[in-house]
């Protein structure tokens, strides 16, 4: 059975989506030891006070770690000096004015650790130690802060190199006809990877140079396929993906059950999902539905017993050109 393709031009809102941001992840993914600061003035407990507060005054430091035998035994802030100056102290040892009792953080724990200990702990600063308890800097808000913009600055550096090499992926290719194919292999029951391949195409795209708002149309046709490659069919089936400058065409095919009645299936909230598929929160009937929404021109064949062929396509003008080589004379059949 086939539908007649049917012609839009609708503008898909992605207000629902909320992704995790990129300040988020590089906060588990950048270790201490990456941004504390490791140049730092250790304090011996046997020295005087007066001699710290004249190694705080040369360093302009705040706080410094007080080692014995490579360890760790206590710290001096700026607080501590202010007390031992109210007591008129300078003589004392700094054993008598340091905090024995240091909070400290790994240097292999991610940033995130150290965060969680100053929104919790009110410190300046957090000594860091390698796995032999042995100090090997410390670490202050600021260097959090400036790790993690020297990241997004690396990050944005390098998104850009890959953006500009995508969106020129088409510039000087001469052929009748230049694509680019992405085909992915969808199995059956798959949950685990559901979705996969739609963020895989959504980030192809925003690095070929195409705008978030087409991406995440495409976006949100290729992920109602895939999820229901996954719930409805035997064996799986494969989606294929092809990114041309004036269009994009999604494809998928199966081999099985097929669609008794594609009208039927086409109708918000019809779904032949079990309820065992409805209690993992899939098979609410608005898979088809929402890729209609999202698309210019929509063509379901099916057969019972033999499978399903889906087709869409999306139309782009000159301004959403996908990479180089738009043409107002491209072919638009479906």
């Amino acid at each position: 059975m086939v539908l007649p393709s049917v012609r839009k031009s609708i503008i898909v809102d992605d207000n629902a989506a909320e992704d995790i941001s990129r300040v988020e992840e590089l906060s588990y993914e950048l270790k201490i030891a990456e941004v504390m600061t490791r140049d730092v003035l250790f304090i011996s407990p046997e020295m005087s006070m007066r001699e710290v507060i004249e190694l705080f005054r040369k360093g302009h430091i705040s706080g410094a770690p007080v080692v014995q035998d490579d360890m760790l035994v206590g710290i001096i802030s700026m607080e501590d000096l202010i007390r031992c100056l109210s007591n008129s102290d300078q003589d004392s040892k700094a054993a008598k004015y340091m905090t024995p009792n240091v909070i400290t953080v790994n240097s292999r724990d991610p940033i995130v650790e150290a965060v969680k200990l100053f929104v919790n702990v009110k410190v300046g600063r957090l000594v860091v130690l390698n796995d032999d308890k042995k100090v090997q800097g410390i670490i202050t808000k600021g260097d959090i802060t400036r790790g993690l913009l020297n990241a997004l600055q690396t990050d944005y550096k390098q998104e850009e190199i890959r953006r500009y090499r995508a969106s020129h992926l088409f510039e000087d290719i001469e052929s009748d006809r230049t694509s680019l194919i992405l085909r992915y292999n969808i199995k059956a029951r798959d949950f685990t990877h559901g979705g996969a391949a739609s963020s895989n195409i959504k980030r192809a795209l925003v690095r070929l140079g195409a705008s978030p708002q087409l991406a995440r149309r495409v976006g949100i046709a290729v992920y109602e396929a895939e999820i229901n490659l996954i719930i409805h069919t035997n064996n799986g089936g494969y989606l294929r993906v092809e990114i041309e400058p004036h269009r994009i065409s999604l494809e998928t095919t199966d081999d099985g059950p097929g669609i008794p009645d594609v009208t039927q299936a086409l109708k918000p909230g019809y779904s032949t999902a079990t309820e065992e598929i409805r209690e993992l929160g899939f098979g609410a009937g608005m898979g088809l539905t929402n890729m209609s929404r999202c698309v210019d021109t929509l063509v379901l064949e099916s057969e019972p017993g033999k499978g399903t062929h889906l087709k869409m396509r999306i139309f782009l003008n000159k301004e959403e050109s996908v990479g180089e080589g738009w043409s107002a004379s491209a072919d638009k059949e479906l």
